[in-house]
C-alpha cells in the first residue's frame, strides 16, 4: 500500500476538561507557519442550552492547536465562533490555505436549527497570524460546502474549488475564479455564477447514487493540481462507503482533468474510523507535502482527527498510469486451449477452472467439465511447453462417488468442481468443492501416488469432507511443504481467504478445517465483495506467492497476488493493488457466467509463471507472466514510510 496510518493515531481526541471540544474533534486541517504546524479542526461541545434554537445542541466550533512535529498537538483553543446569525448554529469543516501572506480558513456555516439545505453555507474567516480573525464574510448565497483555495494565483486569477448543493443533491464539485480578494464575498456575482453550474463543474462521479466532496487543498506538483477528495458510494443507503480518492488537474486549466484514482487509497478500517459519534468514515479534511510524502490530515467517525502518509511519487506513477501496472499476464496466442467437446456427453457444455502440477517435465491439467444435465466431474490433459495441449483423456479421472456430491436436485448443478493440486511426499492431494445441489458447497481432499498419476492409474483414495456442514466453503489449497511442522491449508468460508494448520492430513470425515481469517476483500474496490486463493502458494526466494480471485461490486472476477513470509506465511509482505489479470477477451466475457477469468492452477518453469484458467465458466485458458516482474511490485506496495 501507499498510504500508512500513523502509528499513534488518533492525533487529536475530544477533551473533557473544555466543554467546547468535549464531545468530538475532527476534520482537522494544516498549515505551516514557521517551524511549526498548526491544525484548524471542527470541534463539538456538550449538549448545552442554545437561545436560537431554544433547545440544547451540541454546538461546533473551530478550533486550532499547534504542534512542532505535525503529530503532537498543544495549545488548543476556540479560534472561529458563531458571531453572526449566518453561521448561528455553528461552524464547521475548516480549509485553511495560505495566500498572499494571509490565512483564508473556508468553513461551513450553519444558519438555523435544524438545519436546512439553504442555511448551510460556505463561510470565510481572514488572519495574519492565526492568533485572531481579521474579518468573516458570509461566501455562498446557496447551499455549499467544502470550499478551499488553490495556494497561489493561475493565470492571473485566484481559484478556489468547493462541493455545491451537498445538501439537495446531486451534488457538484465546481471551480470559480476571481480577480481579487473582496470578489470573493461579492453575492451578485456567485448568484449568476449559480445559474448555470454545469459550466463550472467537474464530473467525479461514477454513479448517480454516489456522492463526492472536497476533502484537502489542491497540493501542487510537477504534473498537475494535486486533489485529494471525499468519494462516498451508495450515500443514500444505509451501507454508504466513505472512501479517499485523489485527481490531478491541469496546471493552467484546473477544468481539465489528468488522471484520477480508480479506487480508495483507503477507507474505515481501524477501530477509530469504524467507532465513534457516526460510525464507518474517514474524511480527507487537509494536507501538506514533506520531502515527498503527503501528510494527509483525515476525520475519523467524525469523533477524532488522524493523519496518514502517501508516497507521493507512488501515487502520481499510478495515477498517471491510470493505475493499470504495465506488468500483466499475457494470453496465450493458441487459447481457448481446452473447449468442450460436443461428442463427449460428460463434457458436452463447459470445460474450466483447472488445477494444474508440475511433474516430469510436464504441465498436467485435471480440468472441471460439465454435462447438459450440470453434473461436474474431472478431465485430464497435459502441455509439455505449458500452452499446447498434446494429451487430453477420453473419459473423466475422477466422477462423483459420495452421497455429498452426488445430484440431489434433477437439472441442478452437482458433482466435484473446481480441483486444486498439490504434490507432497509422492503423493498428489487434490482438493475440491464437493456439491449435491442441495446443501451447502463443501471442500473434500482426495489422493493419489505420484506413481500412479504420471502412469494415468486413477486410483484415488476414497473422498473425505474436511469442512462443517451447513457454510458454503470452497476454494481449497494448500501450501506445498511443512511449514514450522503443520500443513497449512487454504480455503473461503465466507467472503475471506482462511487458514488452517495441521500436523498431519488424515481426516476422518468429522475433523473440519479452522477460520483463521487472513485476507479480506478491499471494500471499493476491485476485490470488494469476496476473496478467494486461486492455486496453490508457490515458493521463491523472496516470500510466499499466491495467486487470488477477487470480485467486485458489479460481478467481475479479477485476479491479484500477495507475497507473505517465508517462515511465516500469515505474514503478509505485500498485495497487488490494481488487478493483473482481468476478462478482456471474448471467451472470457461471454459465457455461462461472464466477465470471468478464474485460475485454479499455476505451475513455475524457471522464471515463467504459468496460470491456466476457466473463462466465463466455459472454457480453459491459459497465460504467462514473469514472476520476478510481479514481486517487484508486491514488494513495492508495502509501505515503506516509517510511521
Amino acid at each position: 500500500m501507499i498510504v500508512c496510518r500513523f502509528k499513534k493515531n488518533p492525533i487529536l481526541v475530544p477533551n473533557r476538561k473544555q466543554s467546547w471540544e468535549a464531545e468530538a474533534v475532527f476534520n482537522g486541517c494544516p498549515v505551516q507557519k514557521g517551524d511549526k504546524t498548526f491544525l484548524v479542526y471542527r470541534a463539538l461541545s456538550l449538549p448545552h442550552y442554545h437561545t436560537t434554537a431554544k433547545t440544547k445542541l451540541m454546538v461546533s466550533d473551530i478550533g486550532i492547536a499547534e504542534s512542532k512535529n505535525g503529530t503532537n498537538f498543544y495549545n488548543r483553543k476556540r479560534f472561529i465562533i458563531p458571531e453572526y446569525e449566518w453561521e448561528s448554529s455553528g461552524c464547521e469543516d475548516p480549509r485553511v490555505t495560505q495566500f498572499n501572506n494571509k490565512y483564508y480558513i473556508f468553513y461551513t456555516a450553519l444558519g438555523s436549527w435544524p438545519p436546512r439545505a439553504d442555511t448551510i453555507r460556505v463561510g470565510l474567516a481572514i488572519s495574519k497570524d492565526l492568533e485572531k480573525i481579521e474579518h468573516k464574510h458570509l461566501i455562498t448565497p446557496f447551499n455549499a460546502k467544502a470550499m478551499t483555495m488553490f495556494p497561489e494565483r493561475i493565470n492571473g486569477k485566484i481559484w478556489t474549488i468547493l462541493s455545491v448543493n451537498t445538501d439537495k443533491p446531486p451534488v457538484k464539485i465546481c471551480l470559480a475564479s476571481f480577480d481579487k480578494e473582496s470578489d470573493l464575498w461579492l453575492t451578485n456575482s456567485w448568484q449568476q455564477w449559480y445559474g448555470d453550474l454545469s459550466k463550472h463543474s467537474l464530473d467525479l462521479q461514477r454513479r448517480p447514487q454516489d456522492h463526492v466532496e472536497i476533502g484537502a487543498a489542491p497540493i501542487k506538483t510537477k504534473y498537475g493540481w494535486l486533489l485529494i477528495y471525499s468519494y462516498i458510494r451508495d450515500y443514500f443507503s444505509s451501507q454508504k462507503l466513505f472512501g479517499i480518492e485523489a485527481v490531478l488537474l491541469d496546471f493552467k486549466n484546473p477544468f481539465k482533468i489528468i488522471a484520477r484514482t480508480d479506487f480508495p487509497l483507503f477507507t474505515p478500517e481501524e477501530y477509530y474510523e469504524k467507532y465513534g459519534l457516526i460510525n464507518n468514515i474517514v474524511f480527507p479534511s487537509g494536507a501538506i507535502v514533506k520531502n515527498d510524502i503527503i501528510h494527509l490530515y483525515y476525520g475519523a467517525a467524525d469523533t477524532t482527527c488522524c493523519l496518514a502518509y502517501i508516497e507521493l511519487p507512488v501515487l502520481l506513477e499510478q495515477m498517471l498510469e491510470k493505475g493499470k501496472i504495465s506488468v500483466k499476464f499475457i494470453r496465450a496466442n493458441n487459447n481457448p486451449i481446452i473447449s468442450p467437446i460436443k461428442e463427449n456427453p460428460w463434457e458436452t457444455k463447459a470445460t474450466f477452472n483447472p488445477g494444474a502440477v508440475y511433474l516430469d517435465k510436464k504441465v498436467h491439467l485435471v480440468y472441471r467439465a460439465m454435462s447438459e444435465d450440470n453434473t461436474s466431474v474431472f478431465g485430464y490433459a497435459t502441455s509439455k511447453d505449458g500452452v499446447n495441449i498434446d494429451y487430453r483423456a477420453k473419459d473423466p479421472i475422477y466422477i462423483p462417488i459420495e452421497n455429498f456430491e452426488a445430484k440431489l436436485q434433477p437439472g441442478g448443478n452437482s458433482g466435484a468442481e473446481d480441483p486444486r493440486l498439490v504434490e507432497i511426499d509422492n503423493k498428489v492431494y487434490m482438493f475440491y468443492t464437493a456439491f449435491n445441489g442441495k446443501d451447502s458447497p463443501r471442500v473434500a481432499l482426495t489422493w493419489i501416488t505420484t506413481k500412479n498419476f504420471l502412469q494415468r492409474q486413477w486410483f484415488w483414495s476414497r473422498p473425505v469432507l474436511i469442512t462443517p456442514p451447513g457454510l458454503d466453503n470452497k476454494d481449497a489449497a494448500m501450501f506445498p511443504e511443512k511449514i514450522k511442522g503443520k500443513y497449512i491449508i487454504i480455503h473461503r468460508n465466507g467472503n475471506d481467504i482462511d487458514l488452517s494448520f495441521h500436523s498431519n492430513l488424515n481426516f476422518d470425515g468429522a475433523t473440519w478445517l479452522e477460520e483463521y481469517r487472513w485476507i479480506a476483500p478491499r471494500k471499493g474496490w476491485w476485490d470488494s465483495v469476496k476473496v478467494g486463493a486461486a492455486a496453490p502458494p508457490i515458493k521463491t526466494n523472496k516470500g510466499w506467492f499466491l495467486l487470488y480471485h477477487g470480485v467486485s461490486e458489479d460481478g467481475i472476477y479479477r485476479v491479484g497476488a500477495v507475497l507473505t513470509d517465508l517462515c511465516d506465511p500469515v505474514i503478509i509482505i505485500g498485495r497487488t493493488e490494481y488487478p493483473i489479470f482481468e476478462p478482456e477477451a471474448l471467451y472470457e466475457k461471454e459465457g455461462i457466467v461472464s466477465n470471468v477469468v478464474f485460475p485454479c492452477g499455476a505451475v513455475l518453469i524457471g522464471k515463467k509463471l504459468f496460470i491456466y484458467y476457466g473463462g466465463a465458466d466455459k472454457i480453459v485458458g491459459a497465460a504467462s507472466i514473469d514472476i520476478n516482474k510481479v514481486i517487484n511490485i508486491l514488494k513495492a506496495s508495502k509501505c515503506q514510510i516509517n510511521s
